[in-house]
Order: C-alpha cells, then structure tokens, then sequence
C-alpha cells in the first residue's frame, strides 16, 4: 500500500465524517461541521433528526450529501438494479456506501448490525477500500475488482451506493453509459 492514501480511522459514530474525509483525501470536514450542517438541515428541531440525540455523530445521508454540496460535489444514489458495468468510472471521483457492520465491545462482536459509512475512491490509479473500522486503507485493484466489491456489497444486501460526481457530471448524467461512452 502507498503511503499517500490518506486514511482516518473509526472515532465515536463519526464515520459519516471519516468517509468524507478518506473520500476526499484530506481532513476537510470536521465534526463541528457535520453538527453546523445538522443544525442547517434541522433549524428548529430540539431532538435533530439528522444524528444521534447523544452527540457523537451517527449523521445521516442527508448531512453527508449537505457537505458535499458545499465542496461542489453532488451525490447520486446508485440504482442497485442497474448494471455496475454501466458505470463511466472516469467520471465519478468516488463512492461512499452505507454498509451493514457489527458492533463491537473490546474482541467480542455482538449479533447486532448497524448501518456504517464507508469511502470508497481511486488513489493514483488503484481503488481502495478506506472503511475508517480497517487498521489501513484496504488495495482493491482496478475497475473490474472495484465493480466485484461494489457487486459484493449489494449482494450482500441492505446496502446504499452513493456515487460522488462533480455538479458538472451530475448535471450531465456523465456517471452512466448512454452506449457511446467508455467505461
């Protein structure tokens, strides 16, 4: 693995902010910010809908797509009936998917999953798997193995593909193959 690929390891239920930031490659959101876009998105709610009532993150989708708009980028749900081939990977900057994850106290692994975030990007050429639960970022390979993780994780069911595009690309519908572009 190259050194240069950054990765944030698990803190608290931050892993909304840590998929953004390994997506990005930079410690760019903050959890003060992912509680201002909270606050935005819930102005007037005493409970905020948009993450835990406890304060220590579990922040929705709608925080996560909030913040990307804030960086130019637009999330776009994938249609998990579609084709993962139809994918114009050189358009789309990276993925960010909601994943079924067991809960953990010290070694033992409760019987109980929660939904986590996870990045998902192409670092100088190769896609990494960069879940801030791994120790490092996890070497996936290129297009076809990106396509058969992506493939594997919906299999496995309850499982949410966000594709991160720039506006230009998402305006455009860039990210799919109308049958003229390559993949």
């Amino acid at each position: 693995m190259s050194e240069s690929v950054f990765h944030e390891r698990q803190r608290l239920e931050l892993c909304a902010v840590h998929a953004l930031n390994n997506l990005l490659q930079r410690p760019e959101i903050s959890q003060q910010l992912a509680e201002d876009i909270c606050r935005g998105l819930a102005p007037d709610s005493m409970i905020n809908p948009h993450r835990s009532f406890l304060g220590t993150g579990n922040y929705d989708v709608n925080v996560i797509m909030a913040a990307l708009q804030t960086l130019d980028y637009a999330a776009v749900w994938w249609d998990k009936r579609k084709s993962l081939d139809s994918l114009v990977l050189s358009e789309i900057f990276g993925f960010i998917l909601n994943i079924p994850s067991a809960i953990s106290l010290g070694f033992f692994s409760l019987p109980i999953k929660r939904k986590h975030w996870i990045a998902v990007r192409d670092v100088s050429g190769v896609y990494y798997n960069l879940d801030s639960k791994l120790k490092s970022p996890a070497k996936l390979g290129g297009p076809a193995e990106l396509r058969a993780f992506l493939h594997e994780c919906i299999s496995r069911g309850s499982c949410e593909i966000l594709l991160v595009v720039s506006k230009d690309v998402e305006d455009a519908r860039l990210w799919i193959n109308d049958g003229q572009r390559p993949t």
